[in-house]
């Protein structure tokens, strides 16, 4: 298996026509980001200077506060990158109280470009053309690597299979053609950003810049391909209000220069596996001043926000996620180095687990909107509720002229962010794993009413339910979610659409029992017995928003107990 595909990666890289050396101009804009990469680092320094040149307090303090914090990061981490840059804070700190104001700016345009230079990202036509190669390649081998040498015959034509792509897809090729996309997916696992890659290639729309944990480019592989694929470097553990502010002018005058941008709202992972529903856009939320930018230079680009969920029937990092969400822990390690995905016997048992699936992921993209919440038309058009045509320049007058207003526009951000967590839910691809923990967990809670949260996880093998009663409260669940589905409030995936309640039940204890350190659930006799509630509360989580319309009479105290969930955070 490893000799074919190394065979097949080693050969020549033949460019398409639209990867010569000059795009084509219908090409995508990231295929001319290394031509413009230069005089985009130059105009993040120009516009934040300017930010603060003008201020001389502010000058002052943004300096201080910039050396102090990257004293205090450097000197607890204690690596090469804290020697070579310890010394350079330390002076700056005990100096910037004795020099000139000019000398202060000079400080500030230094520190900004290095900034903004470790920041930028690369776009190599070559390496984009292997990809396309390697990545269905990567991904069979993840998702189905004992199939891997017949798809590299067949052209991985089982991806197809395993990873769904489902909404729109034919009017987001055709808005990529008169405006800018900025995709707002879920976030789940660190697989998402490949799969996200892989579908957008598959289905011929256009690649995407997006930030990326500097941490990720440690792996050698991972960092070959996206520091050369538009990725920009984003470095959490710097504190300084500088590196955010060049941040966001990076991101800002990405999508004012036409590049397609990816962002996960939710900003990490779902701890919990819930729907992400309180969403800070964050850099996201410079499409929407990036707009206001363009019209106050008289250019009328449109931007689109694409919200899109990604629905795995079974998740990489699940014991770590949700071990995270119980203990509190989520919000306090924002980056997690040590979960499933770090580790190759992990990786290994998931990608043998994911052999025995009939379908891996789904990824449901939405209806795009623009900055202002309104829908857009086949022609990129916004509409108004009346379904009228809308002018969406006149959000960013002042005086009856386009303006950038910072407090204006992060309130159009603020309903962006409720806009699109509305569209999580309506969008939310339900899976067959997802309803039969669902069903097992609600019978947990049932059978446990004197329990709290804590308390519940805590039984472990002692709960079952009989596997005729889940059969048939899965049959009845599933058919309460076809309706829902005909009236718009969820979508239901494959699996569950094609299959009978009781081939549901056992192909999710298949999909569960073998990858995971414990059985989630297990056939005994002509019982299912929970062995792992963490897990099963993790994968029922995606379905807290439906709980009490899915309960039967007998279940509505355990769904409204479930309910109650969905106030528990990410």
């Amino acid at each position: 298996m490893s000799s074919r595909l190394f065979r097949l990666l080693s050969r020549p890289v033949r460019l398409p026509a639209f990867l010569g050396p000059r795009p084509h101009p219908d090409d995508p804009q990231i295929f001319r980001f290394n031509a413009e990469r230069g005089q985009i680092i130059s105009d993040v320094v120009r516009r934040v200077v300017q930010q603060y040149a003008r201020d001389p307090k502010r000058l002052l303090y943004v300096l201080n506060e910039a050396g102090n914090a990257e004293v205090r990061r450097l000197a607890s981490q204690g690596d090469m990158e804290a020697s070579d840059a310890l010394g350079f804070w330390r002076r700056l700190v005990r100096k910037v109280g004795k020099m000139s104001e000019e000398e202060r700016v000079e400080a500030l345009r230094g520190i900004i470009k290095d900034m903004g230079e470790d920041i930028a990202g690369n776009f190599d036509l070559r390496v984009y053309a292997l990809a396309t190669r390697v990545i269905p390649g990567l991904l069979t081998a993840i998702m189905s690597p004992a199939s891997l040498p017949q798809q590299l015959l067949a052209g991985f034509s089982q991806l197809d299979t395993l990873i769904t792509a489902e909404g729109p897809i034919d009017k987001l090729r055709r808005l990529a053609k008169v405006g800018t996309l900025v995709l707002v997916p879920t976030h789940s696992s660190n697989l998402d950003s490949v799969a996200l890659g892989y579908v957008l290639m598959r289905e011929n729309l256009p690649p995407v810049v997006y930030g990326a944990g500097k941490n990720l480019f440690s792996n050698p592989l991972i960092s070959f391909f996206m520091h050369n694929l538009g990725a920009y470097r984003v470095d959490r553990r710097i504190q300084a209000q500088i590196y955010k502010d060049v941040l966001k002018s990076y991101s800002c005058m990405m999508i004012e220069r036409g590049y397609h941008s990816l962002f996960f709202p939710g900003g990490t992972r779902s701890r919990s596996g819930l729907i992400e529903r309180r969403l800070k856009l964050g850099l996201a939320g410079t499409g929407v001043e990036a707009f206001a930018r363009n019209q106050a230079r008289g250019l009328a680009r449109p931007v689109f926000f694409v919200p899109a969920t990604l629905n795995y029937a079974l998740v990489l990092e699940a014991e770590t996620l949700i071990e995270d969400h119980l203990k509190g822990a989520g919000q306090a390690r924002y980056i997690i180095e040590d979960d499933e995905s770090s580790r190759i016997d992990r990786v290994y048992a998931f990608m043998n687990k994911l052999t025995q699936l009939r379908s891996a992921m789904v990824l449901r993209f939405g209806d795009a909107l623009d900055p202002f919440c309104n829908p857009v038309d086949e022609l990129g058009r916004s509409l108004a509720p009346s379904g009228k045509p809308v002018d969406p320049a006149t959000y960013v007058l002042h005086h009856g002229v386009p303006t950038v207003d910072a407090a204006r526009d992060a309130g159009y951000t603020r309903e962006l962010g409720e806009a699109v967590a509305r569209v999580y839910q309506r969008e939310t691809v339900v899976l067959w794993t997802q309803l039969v923990a669902h069903v097992l967990y609600r019978h947990l809670v049932h059978a446990t009413p004197e329990l709290d949260l804590f308390g519940r996880q805590r039984r472990r093998g002692d709960v079952g339910m009989a596997r005729a009663q889940l059969v048939a409260e899965v049959g009845e669940a599933r058919d309460r979610l076809l309706r829902f589905e005909q009236e718009g409030r969820v979508r239901v995936g494959p699996v569950l659409r094609g299959q009978t309640p009781e081939r549901i039940v056992a192909e999710a204890l298949i999909a569960w029992n073998g990858y995971h350190t414990r059985p989630v659930a297990k056939e005994v006799g002509d019982d299912v017995i929970i062995e792992d509630p963490n897990l099963l509360l993790f994968y029922q989580n995606r379905l807290v928003p439906f709980a009490e319309a899915l309960a039967t009479e007998a279940t509505s105290t355990a769904a409204r107990t479930i309910a109650a969930l969905a106030g528990g955070g990410r």
